[in-house]
């Protein structure tokens, strides 16, 4: 019997491994599957090394680091000398698994890498790690295996996850009685993020420049969107007292029907884009980590259709402009002002023909099991 072991760190990367593991599962292999992982690979009957309840955390903090190097270690120690699988998939979460496939390799263990790190976004040294420690990278985006052949390593391209996962629109009758919205109004949906960090640094100004569109639009509704892994105690600390509806767990629900979108930058600015719905971008943290950031990017864009596109499609609000005045006069722009409102659902329209049709949880089984 051949082992697999999986590793992700946080829901999303739960999501696409448990996709890969039932094409593998369909393909009747004799295979032996272990990960650390979250709800949807333990459906899948996956035994779980581990959870994501010590990973699902980004910052300098120093219980946040601890944390991830002993489980690190204690993984390093089960896969090298005692589950011994025949193949690791590590799936995104990059600091975590870069380095974890330091001492992996060092083992001798063949590693495949699935979503790798965007090290054509920022700090490209990275892919020096890569070189040396994973054996082939599955890559999501085109323009990245062009990037990593040429420094020699193997890539192959097996499409975006979210075209083949991602659920069609919702019909927006049916939505707005769920949840008791205003057919006759519009709706503007707010996500301020999935970390308890950017709820901090963003929740306050997305909720002032909703006050301020509600000043100039009175046919304008609000829901608030809050991420499936936030526990209430720690989303209704930032919300506070705030009056807005809010929805868990029915995103990408949400995403489809909404008149306009203000999002924390991330994955889901793509899947707005997939479903066509016009949005702001806006991002804010501490100074001295911006500084950072723009001394390690490799470019310009931060917005995942924007940089598919190599255009300027979503406005960026980044720090200093993450201000609710101007985010509220350009989500009215998008409201009110219909020639720029077509022209941006048209050329998000074009993200989706960028990315391949390429059903990828089920080329990247293949891969797995034709190679182990």
């Amino acid at each position: 019997m051949k082992k697999l072991f999986i590793i992700t760190g946080e829901a999303s990367g739960d999501a696409h491994a448990a996709a890969v593991v039932k094409r593998l599962y369909d393909m009747d292999l004799d295979i032996q599957i272990e990960a650390i992982g979250g709800k949807q690979l333990k459906r899948l009957n996956v035994k779980l090394f581990s959870d994501h309840s010590k990973m699902s955390a980004m910052g300098l903090d120093l219980k946040i680091l601890f944390d991830h190097y002993m489980l690190g270690k204690r993984v390093a120690d089960y896969l090298i000398n005692e589950y011994k699988p025949d193949l690791v998939l590590m799936i995104d979460y990059g600091g975590f698994n870069l380095n974890l496939s330091k001492f992996l390799k060092k083992a001798g263990l063949k590693i495949y890498y699935y979503i790798p790190p965007q090290i054509w976004a920022s700090r490209k040294w990275r892919i020096n790690t890569v070189k040396k420690n994973i054996d082939m990278v599955m890559t999501i985006f085109p323009f990245e295996k062009e990037m990593y052949e040429k420094e020699g390593i193997k890539a192959e391209y097996v499409g975006h996850p979210l075209i083949s996962q991602l659920p069609p629109p919702a019909n927006r009758d049916d939505f707005f009685e769920k949840y008791n919205l205003d057919k006759s109004k519009k709706l503007v949906s707010i996500f301020p993020g999935s970390r308890p960090f950017e709820l901090k640094n963003l929740m306050k100004i997305f909720l002032k420049a909703r006050d301020l569109i509600q000043q100039k639009a009175q046919d304008v509704q609000f829901v608030m969107s809050q991420a499936p892994n936030l526990k209430d105690e720690i989303f209704e600390k930032y919300l506070g007292k705030a009056d807005i509806k809010v929805i868990k767990g029915d995103n990408q629900a949400l995403l489809s029907v909404s008149d306009a979108l203000m999002l924390a930058s991330g994955t889901v600015a793509l899947e707005a884009a997939l479903y066509k719905t016009p949005m702001i971008i806006s991002y804010r943290g501490p100074w001295i980590a911006y500084i950072v950031y723009r001394l390690v990017r490799c470019i310009e864009r931060v917005c995942l259709p924007n940089i598919i596109m190599d255009k300027d499609i979503v406005p960026e609000l980044l720090q200093k402009d993450s201000n609710p005045h101007i985010i509220a006069e350009n989500i009215l722009k998008i409201l009110n002002d219909g020639i720029y409102r077509e022209q941006m659902v048209n050329d998000l329209s074009k993200v989706h023909d960028l990315l391949s049709q390429e059903e990828s949880s089920k080329k990247v089984a293949h891969i797995i099991a034709e190679d182990i």
